[in-house]
């Protein structure tokens, strides 16, 4: 719940997901995490972002096609009346056509958020933000438009190399993070002699046999290669534009420690200025919620 300068007066936290439903489905889930506030502020507005919006959500909101800012967003808001009679308003996601189309679903409120937080990433010049996640997005953001971005399934790749292939054979889980282990997996992915992702994971299980990675110290291994292979990926993307990551700015979004681990392997290619944007989903519904006329704009401390 956000107070009418835009920042968290309350949170709850709840398991229920798209894939984790209680029994009452989307209504009960939603009476079980804001129910309480909407009995002491029955005149609250409610927005929602993310997966709640999608096909298999509670009710699909239909992407909007990038590029797209802000009232883009708010133009594709699509309104569903609760039980309890409240109105719930969810952000559409972002779609980017082409011939490997991407599509976003909560990220863009994110970014929305981002650009709020600082008026300098809506500069001419654009930015690139990255949220790191199970699905990792890189967003090129211009005058306040997500131009295009791009999709690496990178969190998910890892898990399931971890859990249900021979790699996880040789690892020991939950050992303490080893950085040393982590920058290997970066170089080895970042060495442009290197064939691809494909031909070096297995590098996992074969630097653990010959003695030269310890148990502990393969997962840091392997997440590194990972996301050393993915930043070798955006920097071929940005190469076409004549740019790359050596000394450029960027923004990440995301939990603290997975935007540490991706601060590290950035440092790996030359990236030393990749700030963490702080409550980026608060901010972000907050501007929707104001440039869709839901609350006034919220008073800033002086």
């Amino acid at each position: 719940m956000l107070g009418a300068d835009g920042v968290a007066l309350d949170t709850h936290a709840s398991p229920a997901g798209i894939m984790h439903l209680p029994a009452g489905g989307f209504e009960q889930a939603f009476e079980e995490t804001c129910g309480a506030w909407l009995d002491a502020h029955p005149q609250l507005p409610v927005l929602a972002a993310g997966m709640v919006g999608s096909a298999q959500g509670w009710a699909e909101a239909p992407y909007v096609e990038a590029p797209a800012d802000a009232d883009a967003l708010v133009a594709g808001i699509v309104a569903i009346e609760t039980a309890r009679g409240a109105t719930v308003r969810i952000v559409p996601g972002v779609l980017e056509r082409g011939v490997l189309p991407n599509v976003m679903r909560g990220e863009e409120t994110q970014i929305v958020g981002a650009l709020s937080s600082d008026a300098s990433l809506n500069a001419e010049g654009g930015v690139l933000i990255g949220l790191p996640g199970t699905h990792a997005k890189w967003a090129f953001v211009q005058a306040g438009r997500i131009e295009r971005f791009y999709t690496f399934m990178t969190g998910e790749l890892f898990g399931a190399l971890r859990d249900y292939t021979i790699l996880g054979r040789t690892m020991q889980q939950g050992a303490a993070a080893d950085a040393a282990a982590f920058e290997r997996g970066v170089d080895t992915a970042r060495d442009a002699g290197h064939p691809g992702v494909l031909a070096t994971i297995f590098s996992t299980r074969t630097l653990g046999l010959t003695g030269q990675l310890t148990p502990a110290q393969q997962p840091d291994y392997l997440s590194g290669l990972l996301i050393g292979h993915e930043l070798r990926g955006l920097t071929e993307v940005l190469a076409r534009d004549q740019s790359s990551l050596a000394g450029r700015t960027l923004r990440l979004i995301g939990n603290d420690t997975l935007c540490d681990r991706y601060r590290a392997a950035l440092a790996r290619f030359g990236c030393l200025d990749a700030a963490t944007v702080a409550n980026a989903t608060e901010q972000g519904l907050c501007r929707i919620a104001v440039q869709a006329g839901l609350v006034p704009a919220p008073v800033r401390a002086a």
